[in-house]
């Protein structure tokens, strides 16, 4: 007998982690499905996943790396060569040691018979959404049309994501740019100019007063400020990684004026994405909607999703499942209502995503177009400000000395 670390969805939709005791995983697997529960992970408990004789070290698979070995595999596959086969032609070829690693070990578990996708899944390195499809794929026999599928798959998504990001690096420029200028001049300009009007006994307008008092708290505090803020960092990120701190600010986030609906509208594409292609490789709804949890970090949605899965099991529809929650919008409900009725859900949940990309991509684009000319206007000010409250004592001087 041998303890697993299992990660499974029960029937009820609730996700468990827990230590299992069996004699294969083989076995462990059978009782879960024999339950009616999904399989996320099952790791031997205290053991690494390593081939024998050698350390696993820890790394990552870059997102690029893994798309241009799937791409290379489909290729193999459709060439008629078996996966093992494959498998011996591109490991040697993959650069990540920690990447090339892994592949090592799923080399060896499908030698040992174990199929494709529970050998990825052993890993716990690779998506749900990714082992999923390749069970599919493997229990249809379509397996390169299902990783073919992935691959589309996370361009989409990927070319969405990093548009997304890149249209904010400007503005966290700018941020970034003004807070280290407004730094500067507090903790080093001003206090040039209080030594020297200290020096000449000045009398000084109110708003120059303001500017050197402003300088003077901040660089008083700053011994206490600084440790401070990186103790409230240090409890703000262990809050967070709790349930109910990942549940607040989900909730925060989606609520948020106006970025609470772009937020909203970037996860439902990419879960509307997720469940087409999932629902596409021929898995069942209930176990594609328990999987698209993965494709978003919001708590909010992964429950409310968990939830609708609850309600297809006890026999509803999608749509009426969705509504229910009462978390997706109109739009949503409508046209999965529409694809189950006219059994064209999988081109209609691409629909959603096609839909709400663009829809995302508009408003990041008009937000922009508002932020960076606020953020200019206010630096300018700012400093316009501070510029004027420094010099107008020396305005006045010169007035006495005339």
């Amino acid at each position: 007998m041998a303890d697993f670390v299992c990660k499974i969805a029960q029937a009820n939709g609730k996700v468990l982690e827990d230590v299992f005791t069996a004699n294969t995983e083989a076995e462990l697997r059978a009782r879960f499905s024999d339950q009616g529960c999904l399989v996320y992970s099952i790791k031997e408990h205290g053991r690494l996943l390593a081939l024998p004789g050698k350390t696993r070290r820890r790394g990552k698979v870059k997102e690029d790396e893994f798309m241009i070995f799937n791409q290379q595999l489909v290729t193999l596959i459709k060439a008629g060569l078996p996966i093992l086969r494959s498998l011996d032609l591109l490991i040697p070829r993959v650069r990540n040691a920690y990447f090339r690693a892994l592949l090592d070990n799923i080399r060896e578990r499908v030698k040992s018979g174990a199929m494709l996708s529970e050998a990825f899944e052993a890993q716990g390195e690779f998506s749900p959404v990714y082992t999923a499809s390749l069970y599919a794929g493997e229990k249809s026999g379509n397996l390169e049309e299902v990783i073919q599928r992935y691959i589309n798959y996370q361009k989409v998504s990927s070319a969405v994501r990093k548009k997304v990001i890149s249209s904010m690096v400007y503005p966290l420029v700018l941020v970034g740019l003004v807070t280290t200028m407004l730094s500067f001049i507090l903790t080093y300009v001003i206090p040039k100019f209080q030594d020297l009007y200290e020096s000449l006994n000045a009398q000084l307008p109110a708003p120059t007063v303001f500017i050197i008092n402003v300088s003077k708290g901040l660089r008083s505090s700053l011994v206490v400020l600084v440790p401070a803020l990186i103790i409230a960092y240090l409890i703000l990120r262990v809050w967070l990684r709790s349930l109910a701190g990942r549940r607040i600010v989900d909730g925060w986030k989606l609520k948020a004026p106006v970025f609470g609906e772009v937020w909203l509208k970037f996860s439902l594409a990419r879960l509307a994405r997720t469940l087409s292609t999932l629902l596409a490789g021929g898995i069942p709804a209930v176990q594609a909607l328990q999987t698209s949890t993965q494709a978003t970090s919001n708590q909010r949605i992964n429950e409310a999703i968990l939830e609708a899965a609850q309600g297809v099991r006890e026999g509803k529809s999608i749509a009426k499942s969705l509504e229910a929650t009462g978390l997706f919008p109109a739009l949503v409900i409508e046209m999965v209502e529409v694809g189950e009725s006219t059994g064209a859900l999988i081109h209609m949940l691409a629909s959603v995503a096609d839909f709400f990309d663009e829809e995302v991509n508009t408003r990041v684009a008009t937000l922009l177009t508002l932020i960076e000319p606020a953020i200019l206007v206010f630096m300018g000010s700012v400093i316009a400000f501070i510029m004027i409250a420094l010099y107008l004592p020396v305005f006045s001087l010169a007035g006495q000395m005339g």
